[in-house]
């Protein structure tokens, strides 16, 4: 089956198009960006243009994919504050193009988006579940929703066949050192790691939130776990709709970096800066809903999730 990738260079679209490949799949990426070289054997085909161009969606309609898993989009909290339009824009605009153009010349193909747990802003309980009110506190959470709103509005009237996955804190490399995150990477694990590689201090967002140690909890899942789980809604018989992936266990920012240390074996230099705007203190997820069609799609711990990440910095 023909599988296309949009944001296929980027840190989730690569690791997915890397499980695609390893399991038989014929992989068409598209990305803004240049193929990356440890990637270049991975693709089948792959165009370099914005998945909402001619170029693009002509490719799109003469491939006939089965599915296309849509990672394309702006993904940072803080930037989406000061520069609204461009997440509204690349993230909502795009994506309804996106729409149009499968249900004119795809209707039978499905689309798997990578949503986010920004939709539930700071959840009035923790682990999050799919029912929960979904209150965003950034313009990136609110495009985010926005698309899971039209997915589900073109389910009802078109018949569109989707799954929304809302990652939360994807994080790790390839367990085989094939992929990981660029450098300047902005989740804590790769900016503590960078730091010890750089020998550089690091930065502490916030150490008087309304948790157990002052400092954030998050719930973080490893990527290749999360391009598995997109992997398993091809073909396991998963229901259009909205699934939350992660592991329903919260670590906080501090224990992040005393994990590090302990991998790494190096002291960490902390500065504690202020607080990010956007951030809600604690943000867990109940998988429950995904893990009815199958609990197979999540293998690795916090442990695993920093040693593959600090190999992949050490390569």
């Amino acid at each position: 089956m023909n599988i296309v990738v949009t944001g296929a260079a980027g840190y989730i679209g690569g690791e997915i198009a890397l499980l695609l490949k390893d399991a038989g799949y014929t992989v068409i990426g598209i990305d803004r960006r240049a193929c990356p070289k440890h990637l270049a054997n991975v693709f089948d085909q792959f165009v370099q243009a914005d998945f909402d161009s001619d170029k693009s969606y002509n490719k799109i309609i003469e491939a006939q994919p089965s599915t296309i898993i849509h990672c394309a989009g702006t993904s940072l909290v803080g930037p989406s504050i000061t520069k609204p339009s461009d997440y509204y824009h690349n993230n909502v605009v795009k994506t309804f193009n996106l729409l149009n153009i499968l249900r004119s010349a795809l209707p039978r193909t499905r689309l798997i988006f990578s949503s986010s747990a920004a939709v539930y802003g700071e959840p009035i309980m923790t682990p999050c579940h799919e029912v929960d009110p979904k209150e965003p506190i950034s313009p990136y959470g609110e495009s985010k929703l926005a698309v899971e709103w039209m997915l589900e509005s073109y389910h009802r009237a078109y018949g569109l066949d989707y799954v929304a996955f809302r990652y939360f804190n994807a994080c790790g490399a390839d367990s085989q050192g094939r992929h990981g995150q660029e450098p300047g990477a902005t989740h804590i694990i790769a900016r503590v790691l960078e730091s010890i590689q750089d020998e550089k201090e690091f930065v502490l967002n916030g150490i008087n939130y309304a948790t157990p140690d002052g400092t954030c909890v998050r719930d973080y899942v490893h990527v290749e776990d999360i391009a598995r789980a997109h992997l398993l809604a091809i073909d396991t018989g998963v229901k259009s709709g909205v699934y939350n992936l992660g592991t329903g266990q919260g670590v906080s920012n501090r224990e992040i970096i005393d994990a590090a240390q302990e991998v790494t074996e190096t002291a960490v230099v902390i500065r504690v800066g202020e607080e990010r705007a956007g951030d809600p203190p604690v943000l867990t997820a109940s998988a429950d809903k995904f893990n009815r069609y199958t609990a197979d799609w999540r293998k690795y711990s916090i442990h695993d999730m920093i040693i593959h990440a600090w190999a992949w910095y050490q390569r």
